[in-house]
């Protein structure tokens, strides 16, 4: 079944001459501007340890699966891309909830990470976000999960991905870091750097080790203090592109009550250091995410 789902994933080509080889039944296309992100993500998540902390420990929880479960409902039947793929999470959470797609496509830098998702049921493709080799208008879902803050441009990666939704269709994001949540200053900013080695000495997943922890924050290009994602982005990007677009401003402790307006709170270190930052840890603005869900109308 995977082979034959490989064959049908081709069709969906638009520059073939990009294939450079295949690489135990994945498909591994030029990479025209390799950036140093671009390279810590391929490190990083193709790293035999690292990658399978990423797997056991990100967006594998119950309020995940609430969240994107209602959203998606069933994917039975359906043509699922997902871009950032990393070692095939969205995937390994949603299956027992969402069914069988009839063809799910992971696209990612990292060979390692996609040898993984490859094995769980991934026709797997190396291919650089910013820059997709793939037809417009195939796919019934589109998924950035915590994809758009590891890519040098957000924008552009945000626009290569609603190029592959077919009317009817819906493009889904989440677990980007919300710009206005992390505008920290003076104590907060102070809070917000001295977690790292809080992290490394808890060994938090991702952090076991200086060397994890650097190669992992080399990877989040746009996780930073005053940077991130913004609801603007969204709406004025894809509007223009034919999506009708809904916006949802959360912490990873809301589920599904997301969609009615309860983005939760932050955890109480974001909320100290927003307090220190003249941030109302109470307002959506310091939500630490945006969920964005836009559904193509034409």
């Amino acid at each position: 079944m995977l082979k034959q789902a490989i064959k049908n994933c081709s069709q969906y080509f638009s520059r073939p001459e990009e294939i450079e080889r295949w690489d135990e039944d994945i498909i591994v296309c030029k990479i025209l501007n390799p950036t140093p992100a671009i390279q810590a993500n391929s490190y990083y998540f193709g790293h035999p340890q690292w990658g399978l902390n990423y797997f056991d420990a990100c967006h594998r929880d119950e309020k995940f699966v609430e969240l994107w479960g209602e959203i998606i409902g069933s994917w039975h039947g359906k043509v699922v891309v997902d871009i950032g793929c990393g070692p095939g999470n969205v995937y390994a959470s949603l299956k027992d909830v969402c069914g069988e797609p009839e063809l799910l496509i992971g696209v990612d830098v990292s060979l390692g990470a996609l040898k993984i998702a490859h094995q769980l049921g991934y026709a797997a493709i190396l291919a650089d976000a910013q820059n997709l080799p793939l037809v417009s208008g195939f796919a019934d879902i589109v998924i950035l999960n915590a994809s758009l803050h590891h890519c040098d441009d957000m924008s552009k990666v945000l626009q290569e991905a609603a190029k592959l939704v077919r009317p009817g269709g819906l493009l889904i994001t989440d677990h980007d870091p919300q710009k206005s949540a992390y505008e920290f200053k003076g104590l907060g900013s102070l809070l917000w750097q001295l977690r790292l080695p809080i992290y490394r000495y808890m060994k938090r997943g991702g952090h076991s080790s200086a060397e994890e922890q650097s190669w992992g924050l080399a990877t989040e290009v746009h996780h930073r203090a005053c940077d991130g994602v913004t609801s603007e982005m969204f709406y004025e990007l894809l509007e223009p592109m034919g999506f009708a677009v809904k916006v949802y401003p959360h912490n990873h402790t809301v589920g599904a009550e997301a969609l009615k307006g309860n983005y939760g709170k932050p955890f109480w270190k974001y909320r100290l250091a927003q307090k220190l930052s003249g941030i109302d840890p109470n307002s959506p603005e310091a939500a630490l995410s945006l969920m964005c869900v836009a559904t193509r109308m034409d």
